[in-house]
């Protein structure tokens, strides 16, 4: 049976540069970076180099990347943090952020009364800039702002710089998932002057269980886990060599090879586009995933004219076939509940209908989209 995975906005294929990397920290450098003997000392010298080099492509200062368990960490850290931290009464998002953030901002507002407001979005999914706009202007309440990148189920790609201007001209602060476009897009954080930011490195062909929160300097965060004065005080704990350096290997190898992976990648979903249109003429794209220029290259949400009885086997069908995708963003998977992101998106008869992500990596093939789009018409016929 073959075996195609299409499931890379959930979580990538680990590179074997960065397993090779990994397989040898776990082998011969295993010091606590925290211990002043030479074993500490070579795993803190490499802690400190990965932090160095992520600084460095993302045109930050060192002191500014903090390393987490990853994204969901991050975001949690910066949003309670800055409530408790630096006087944050109101809150502006969407509806549609991932739930690391909007379950987050959901429990500051009911167990400590923040204001929270949601932006309005336009029939594509985009925040209506003149919407937060009156939100900013609305009170002088201190006001952050937290709007993802990259929408990690329709792949929706905001403009950053505008939204920075926006913030930055009322005196707010802004958050941002970037957690689907780190690794996925440069960064320059000078040029952008966002105030956070957030990653995961298994989102760009790392190991699970690593990420990292930019915080900009002096912002005044504190900690939210206690216990150690690790990570220059904003996170206790003992840092996990292996997965930091996983993570810098990752990181380097992204964007270095970024310009000729993002231009096979953008060529396969390209692809996909104009065969399953082909194949499935009825087929709509769901937020602006369909476009290469409005959306992230790395994704397509599709709409499926089907039957809904019938499309209750879909996904059980397309993994029998090897097939590997999702109805919605994998933090969902085990729950009852429809994609809260395709529920603010669709219209009550689209609803209806199966939606499902395809996500792509430099380790697909044409061959594997034609595959996929054949046993999906073949399953409609």
């Amino acid at each position: 049976m073959e075996k195609v995975y299409l499931d890379n906005a959930a979580t990538t294929q680990v590179r074997g540069t960065v397993i090779e990397k990994m397989q040898d920290a776990l082998s011969n450098f295993y010091g606590n970076p925290s211990s002043t003997h030479s074993f500490g000392r070579t795993a803190k010298t490499g802690v400190e180099s990965a932090r160095k080099t992520i600084a460095k492509y993302m045109n930050a200062h060192p002191s500014e990347i903090i390393f987490t368990s990853g994204g969901t960490e991050a975001d949690n850290m910066i949003l309670r943090c800055a409530v408790r931290d630096l006087g944050v009464e109101t809150i502006i998002t969407t509806k549609i952020e991932h739930h690391a953030v909007l379950h987050t901002v959901e429990e500051l507002h009911e167990k400590l009364g923040i204001a929270l407001h949601f932006v309005e979005l336009d029939s594509d999914g985009n925040p209506e800039m003149s919407h937060l706009k009156s939100l900013l202007e609305a009170d002088e309440s201190k006001k952050m702002v937290s709007l993802m990148h990259i929408n990690n189920e329709v792949g929706n790609k905001i403009d950053l710089d505008v939204i920075c201007s926006l913030c930055q001209e009322h005196n707010a602060l802004f958050h941002s998932d970037t957690v689907q476009s780190i690794g996925h897009f440069s960064w320059d954080v000078q040029k952008t002057p966002v105030d956070f930011l957030t990653a995961a490195a298994h989102k760009f062909h790392g190991p699970k269980g690593i990420g990292f929160a930019y915080i900009k300097k002096n912002s005044g965060l504190g900690c939210m886990i206690s216990g150690g004065s690790q990570e220059r005080g904003y996170r206790a704990g003992t840092e996990s060599y292996h997965n930091i350096v996983g993570l810098e290997e990752a990181f380097i190898a992204a964007y270095d090879n970024l310009v000729e992976e993002a231009a096979y990648v953008s060529d396969l979903k390209r692809y996909f586009i104009e065969r399953i249109t082909e194949e499935i003429p009825d087929i709509k794209f769901n937020g602006l995933s369909g476009s290469l220029e409005k959306s992230t290259y790395t994704l397509v949400n599709v709409c499926l004219p089907m039957d809904p009885q019938k499309a209750l086997m879909l996904l059980f069908h397309l993994d029998l076939k090897g097939i590997a995708c999702s109805k919605g963003s994998a933090c969902q998977s085990g729950s009852n509940k429809g994609s809260h992101v395709l529920t603010e998106l669709l219209s009550e008869e689209d609803l209806q209908k199966p939606s499902v992500r395809f996500s792509f990596s430099k380790y697909n093939t044409k061959e594997e989209l034609d595959y996929t789009i054949g046993v999906l018409k073949e399953f409609m016929a």
